[in-house]
């Protein structure tokens, strides 16, 4: 066929099949010899820093599974077939300066980078290794499962015969019956450590006399002294039978109210909750005490551990709303003091979803899970990829104030739906008549007649408008927003770029409260008004509208000098009807004025709708700080830390050496992503969990931990001095076979180290043990220990008879209302409004309370699994010369007089009993009596207060 008979689409499908079959090997990736290519470029370049003998930032790249697993960063170096993944790619293209490899040398020459880059898209084959894995081994001993060891058999008999009292016989023990010998059968604690006291050469000290032991138990049990009476009482019980007597002291000492306190006071350290948020405006929380109360009710009705952490994480599904405020107690910086810049918002929501990992991590799990945040940990087998798959989990939690979900039989809730009929009442009166408008403080919410409207308009009479959220309800699912942007609701209006472009419209519908509001200003002479109109995506029946311009303002914060500002707003709404034409439908000033006018009857209904408005807000489900619920954002990783740098998605779960795989996606919800993980963290298959928390209760029964690093289970940890006690303590705890009591019981298992032999010896030195245990770590003697800021106030208050034992309910003040951004000040930390117990003190990030914070009180910045010990000239002074010792002191002589009929020899001797639970000898009566003759009494209460015997546990 000639050339000119030749069709062009013939022609070009001949050179097509032509093409094909000549270049073959065009399409395929080009086959990449490792050894011959790629090898040579790693020796020369890479290995001296990353090789077999050194492994800089934990990344080694001779072999193919290390490349995969990366190093310290937590990216993977090398990605088969994706080299934009491979961060080994990055780094040797220099896209970041400071990471740039190899370090202090020149970029690598072009065709490396090329070959490299082909190599890994081509598969990064590596012969002989491509079924090699890296398998983390899991070797640390608080990483494997709890095993139960076996009680070592031990028998022996304990002296509980007291020795001599200082001070004679005034209040010396009388002779025990049966002499002065009891055989007590070990516990099983006492098992353990006596056999490793007996590989010291170590045995118990003697046991402690009654008194010393009822003021040990009655503070670490309550964190209250005896009163006299009850030392007396335990002294002659004990008398006749020692052993029956602290038994029954224990239980009611665990029974008392007054023991939910004392361990509520331990948790909150731990996780370092306070009523402000610790930042520059350090703003108070509004209502985060009920979480306070909440931790205090847990530990009285000895609420199972598994189940009081699963509420904390998860309880706004369990009836159990208030708990969350352990995922917020931490600092955090409020939207006002971050900004409007987008870079800072999203740095301050990754270091509030840190100070989550910290209260988890510090508390529940005993790891140091913040330390994988930038790159790998440094110490434990927690990856950046695990550190961020945990925020995965709580990426619904914000910090702020909600509503919480109460359980039905919750007083609370009983109350407010008692004060919500009220209100239906008076609205039953309302409705015939017309409109209303109601203040609710955050919001102002106005009520008219139902219509049913494909859009509504609502018109400014005002010249400048701020709302934060423009919300619209209608009569059926009564807290359903129909104007929210989820629903497909379009908002428009004037000015839709609000002031100056910074303020958009389309923030009155976006869910959020706060400081990123639409504001509109009427320009001078300008004859247009703000509005906004709403168009639904179908008509919507509607009878309400909700206005507010810094709801956020008002629910999450309190006790400032000026007030979050709610606008009376004047508009008149419109209704489009389906001719297309508006029809006005209500007014305020109809609404507010008018009706008023007509109907009498209407200010009486709405006055009362107000009162009762102002009791739900004190007595009923109430906004608190206990966090709000966003929806979840797509978690990435991020490259050291910065937001600004995210990478690959990671799916919500747990640790994976800890087996954390929740089965869930980014797709899963925010309530449960944290119910699945409340349930695997509280797991008995958790290796971790119960071992923590025994350890926990040892550090608060004994001083100090089997684990001294209570926060810290991890390698840099210290290590256990009993491991298989702890073990034991673990199993026992998810297990019970000893007490009988119900699984995860922490009343149980506190009585069982109270009850032990360990627990009731003396504290007194000896000789041999300081030699061989100067720390008293295996408990050959109970350690004397301080005892802490609260004991002290709060025995002070019960010795002059001030104590308030009120359990619960709003902090008692002693700072003054501030400016935004001033810093609160201590008014009065004395006055009769304050001697509750110290527990229920406003607690303050970074201020001096001007008294308690020299005992070493912390400020909620840190976490404080033990607190430390201090020993300051400012404490003396304090419980010498401040105001509340001073007025407590002149109370509690003002009690030793009254109650001795004025003699002073008598009222000296009240005064040692009120205050050391003895009464005092001789040497003692007679210098204290040429005190108070010289001085007053008072001043004689004041030298006690100073005394070591005072301020330490027995």
């Amino acid at each position: 066929m000639p050339m000119s008979d030749w069709k062009p689409s013939i022609m070009i499908r001949c050179f097509l099949l032509l093409f094909c079959l000549l270049a073959p090997q065009a399409l395929p990736a080009e086959e990449i010899d490792f050894e011959e290519q790629i090898l040579p470029i790693l020796e020369e370049r890479c290995l001296y820093c990353h090789g077999e003998d050194e492994q800089e930032s934990g990344l080694r790249l001779d072999l193919r599974a290390r490349m995969l697993r990366g190093g310290d960063s937590g990216l993977s170096a090398v990605v088969p077939g994706k080299p934009e993944k491979s961060y080994l790619i990055e780094v040797i293209n220099h896209v970041d300066e400071d990471m740039a490899m190899p370090p202090d040398d020149d970029k690598l020459p072009d065709e490396e980078i090329d070959l490299l880059t082909r190599w890994i898209k081509a598969g990064a084959v590596v012969p002989g290794q491509m079924d090699d894995v890296v398998n983390e081994e899991i070797d640390h001993w608080a990483f494997k499962p709890v095993v139960r060891p076996d009680i070592p058999q031990r028998g022996v008999s304990f002296q509980l015969a007291t020795p001599p009292q200082r001070g004679g016989s005034q209040l010396a023990t009388p002779p025990q019956r049966g002499g002065s010998q009891l055989a007590t059968p070990p516990t099983p604690i006492d098992s353990f450590l006596l056999k490793q006291l007996a590989e010291q050469g170590l045995s118990y000290s003697p046991p402690a006399d009654p008194r010393s032991l009822i003021r040990r138990v009655s503070i670490v049990l309550t964190g209250i002294a005896p009163t006299p009476e009850q030392t007396n009482e335990f002294i002659e019980a004990s008398a006749i039978d020692a052993q029956q007597a602290y038994t029954e002291l224990v239980d009611r000492l665990l029974q008392s109210p007054h023991f939910g306190e004392r361990w509520a006071q331990h948790w909150l350290d731990v996780i370092r909750w306070a009523e402000t948020n610790g930042s520059e405006a350090n703003l108070y929380r509004k209502n985060a005490w009920i979480y306070r109360d909440y931790v205090v009710r847990a530990f009285n009705e000895d609420k199972p551990y598994n189940v009081f952490v699963q509420e904390q994480i998860a309880g706004d599904s369990m009836g159990a709303g208030e708990a969350t405020g352990f995922l917020v107690a931490g600092p955090h910086v409020p939207a006002a003091t971050v900004g409007r810049e987008p870079s800072a918002i999203r740095q301050a929501r990754a270091d509030r979803m840190d100070e989550i990992m910290q209260t988890v991590g510090a508390s529940v799990m005993g790891v140091t899970i913040g330390c994988a945040r930038c790159h790998n940990h440094k110490f434990d087998p927690i990856t950046i990829q695990d550190y961020y798959s945990m925020t995965g989990v709580f990426q619904d939690v914000e910090f702020g104030s909600r509503h919480p979900e109460f359980a039905p039989d919750h007083p609370r809730r009983q109350r407010g739906e008692e004060i919500w009929k009220q209100i239906a009442k008076q609205r039953a009166v309302l409705r015939p008549i017309g409109g209303w408008e109601e203040d609710w403080g955050a919001f102002r919410e106005m009520h008219f007649k139902p219509v049913t409207t494909q859009a509504i308009r609502v018109r400014f009479k005002m010249g400048n408008v701020g709302l934060d959220e423009l919300e619209v309800f209608g009569p059926d699912n009564y807290g359903e927003n129909l104007a929210h942007k989820r629903r497909g609701t379009k908002v428009s209006g004037f000015p839709e770029d609000g002031t100056e472009g910074r303020n958009p419209i389309r923030r009155v519908n976006d869910g959020e409260y706060g400081t990123m509001a639409w504001r509109a200003k009427k320009d001078k002479g300008s004859d247009q008004q703000p509005y906004v109109q709403f168009d639904f995506e179908q008509p919507e029946k509607i009878s309400r509208l909700r206005l507010s311009s810094n709801r956020e303002y008002f629910y999450d914060t309190d006790y400032l000098d000026k007030k979050p500002y709610l606008p009376r707003y004047e508009y008149d709404v419109d209704v489009l009807q389906s001719d297309g034409t508006w029809q006005p439908w209500v007014g305020t000033w109809f609404v507010n004025t008018q009706l008023d006018k007509e109907h009498p009857e209407r200010k009486a209904a709405l006055r009362e709708i107000q009162n009762q408005i102002e009791t739900l807000a004190e007595e009923g489900p109430r906004p608190s700080f206990v966090g709000r619920f966003v929806r979840p954002e797509v978690t990435r990783v991020l490259l050291r830390g910065s937001p600004e740098n995210p990478r690959d998605e990671v799916d919500p779960a747990g640790p994976a050496i800890f087996d954390g795989d929740l089965g869930l996606t980014q797709q899963a919800p925010g309530p449960k992503r944290r119910a699945e993980f409340a349930k695997w963290i509280s797991s008995e298959e958790n290796p971790l969990t119960a071992r923590v928390m025994v350890n926990r209760l040892w550090h608060h029964v004994f001083g100090s931990g089997i684990v001294p690093t209570t926060s810290d289970f991890g390698k840099a940890g210290a290590a256990p001095t009993h491991p298989e006690l702890l073990d034991w303590l673990a199993a026992e705890f998810v297990h019970p076979t000893v007490s009988g009591n119900e699984a995860w019981s922490v009343k149980s298992m506190i009585r069982q180290m109270v009850m032990s032999a360990a627990f009731r010896q003396a504290s007194e030195p000896r000789s041999e043990g300081i030699a061989k245990d100067a720390g008293s770590a295996l408990l050959w003697r109970f350690p004397p220990k301080r005892v802490e800021a609260e004991v002290i106030r709060d025995s002070i208050l019960q010795a002059s008879g001030a104590l308030d034992r009120t359990i619960g309910g709003r902090s008692y003040r002693i700072h003054n209302e501030k400016k935004t951004y001033a810093q609160w000040e201590v008014v009065k930390n004395y006055g009769p409004e304050t001697w509750r117990r110290m527990l229920y003190q406003e607690r303050m990030r970074r201020v001096d309370d001007q008294m308690f914070t020299a005992f070493d009180f912390p400020d909620c910045g840190q976490v404080r699994a033990k607190r430390p010990v201090s020993t300051t000239p400012l404490q003396a002074l304090n419980l010498m010369n401040s105001d509340f010792v001073i007025h407590q002191s002149e109370r509690i002589a003002e009690r030793a007089e009254k109650e001795s009929d004025g003699e002073l020899k008598s009222s000296i001797i009240r005064c040692f009993e009120l205050l050391l639970s003895r009464q005092p000898d001789a040497d003692e009566l007679d210098s204290c009596l040429d005190l108070a003759r010289q001085t007053s009494l008072s001043l004689v209460c004041r030298t006690l207060l100073n005394t070591n015997e005072f301020a330490f546990l027995p």
